[in-house]
C-alpha cells in the first residue's frame, strides 16, 4: 500500500522533558488513521513534527514520498487543535483568500468554498464576518478551510470538539467520503468511541511512546474476553462453563458471561440450544472498548494520565 505519512524513530525532548519517544508508524492512502491518547500523550507534538512546524530532535519523516516542502505543504489540508479565523472579515471572503494562498485562482476558490459552505448548511451566512457566528458554525467553516484545496492529505487535531450532535455526524460523513475518494484521514483524538466509530487502524500513545499500533478491529480482537455477551432469558449462572457474569455497559439487557478457562464459546452455545429454559436474542464475543485495552496495555486510566499532565502545567505556570 501507497503511504501518505512515514515516521521513523522520532524523538522530541523540551529541555529534560521527553514528549515524544522513538515513535515509527506509517499512515496509508484512503484510510482513517487516528492518533489516540490521553491530553499530554504526545499527539499534537507528533503532528506539528510532520507538518515540519517542529523539527524533531532525531529520527527522519516522510510526507506523501518526500520531505515536506511548501510544494508538498499545499497539498495537505490542516485542523489544528488552537482554532484560528479572521474575525473581522466576511466567511466567503476570508476562505477565498485563503484558497488562494493555497494555489487556487480566487474564482475556483471562492466557487469551492460556496460549494462546501452549501453542503455544511452556511451558505446563508456567507457574507456574515466571522465573529457573527456561533462556535460550531466557526468550527463548521474551520473545517471548511481545512478541505478546501482538495488535499490528499488531511490531518484533524479533535475535530468534533465544540460540535452539537447534529453537526458531529455531518463532519464526519464527510471524511468518510473524502476517505472513500482516496483521501488520507490523519484523526487526533482521545476520545475513543469516535475511533471504534470511524478509523481503519490506530496509534495509540501514552506518555510519548508507542503503547498500541495496528487495524481497530485487530486490535480489539487481540485483546477480546474470554467471555461471551448474551441477551435473552434464562439464568446463565446455570450453563455450564460460566464463571460469572456481569451487566454489559450501555446495554439494558445485555449479560457478560465470563467463562471458566477450559470452556469454549462453541460449548456455552450448544448448552443453550440444548436447554428448554434458554432463550436468546444475541449471541457474540465479548470485545473490550479502546478505553479498556488501554487500561490492560498501559496500567492506567486515560483520565488519570490527563489529570497528572494538567497538574504539572499547572506547576509549571
Amino acid at each position: 500500500m501507497e503511504q501518505s505519512i512515514s515516521v521513523q524513530n522520532i524523538t522530541k525532548n523540551y529541555g529534560s522533558f521527553r514528549a515524544v519517544d522513538q515513535l515509527t508508524f506509517d499512515v496509508y492512502r484512503g484510510e482513517i488513521f487516528a492518533m489516540l491518547g490521553p491530553n499530554g500523550a504526545g499527539k499534537s507534538t507528533t503532528i506539528r513534527m510532520i507538518l515540519d512546524i517542529l523539527r524533531p530532535d532525531s529520527g527522519k519523516i516522510l510526507v506523501l514520498g518526500q520531505h515536506i516542502d511548501d510544494e508538498v505543504k499545499n497539498r495537505i489540508g490542516y485542523l489544528p487543535e488552537e482554532r484560528g479565523l479572521y474575525r473581522d472579515v466576511k466567511v466567503i471572503d476570508m476562505m477565498t483568500y485563503l484558497g488562494t494562498l493555497k494555489g487556487m485562482s480566487r474564482q475556483a476558490a471562492h466557487k469551492r468554498s460556496m460549494a462546501l459552505l452549501e453542503q455544511l448548511e452556511l451558505a446563508e451566512n456567507a457574507n456574515s464576518k466571522v465573529k457573527e457566528l456561533s462556535k460550531g458554525m466557526q468550527q463548521k467553516v474551520q473545517f471548511a478551510v481545512t478541505i478546501l484545496h482538495d488535499p490528499e492529505l488531511i490531518i484533524v487535531d479533535e475535530p468534533f470538539s465544540g460540535l452539537d450532535p447534529v453537526n458531529t455526524q455531518l463532519i464526519k460523513a464527510m471524511l468518510l467520503n473524502l476517505k472513500d475518494q482516496g483521501v488520507s484521514v490523519v484523526m487526533s483524538t482521545h476520545q475513543m468511541y469516535q475511533v471504534e466509530e470511524m478509523a481503519d487502524r490506530l496509534l495509540m500513545i501514552n506518555r510519548g511512546k508507542q503503547a498500541l499500533y495496528g487495524a481497530v478491529d485487530e486490535v480489539r480482537r487481540k485483546y477480546a474476553l474470554h467471555a461471551i455477551v448474551v441477551e435473552g432469558q434464562g439464568e446463565w449462572q446455570t450453563l455450564p462453563g460460566v464463571d460469572y457474569i456481569k451487566k454489559e455497559n450501555n446495554s439494558r439487557n445485555g449479560q457478560i458471561l465470563y467463562l471458566k478457562p477450559d470452556a469454549t464459546p462453541d460449548a456455552v452455545l450448544a448448552a443453550i440450544a440444548q436447554s428448554p429454559n434458554h432463550h436468546i436474542t444475541r449471541f457474540e464475543m465479548a470485545i473490550p472498548s479502546l478505553n479498556d485495552i488501554f487500561i490492560q496495555v498501559a496500567g492506567e486510566r486515560f483520565e488519570d494520565v490527563e489529570a497528572e499532565y494538567a497538574q504539572k502545567e499547572k506547576t509549571n505556570v
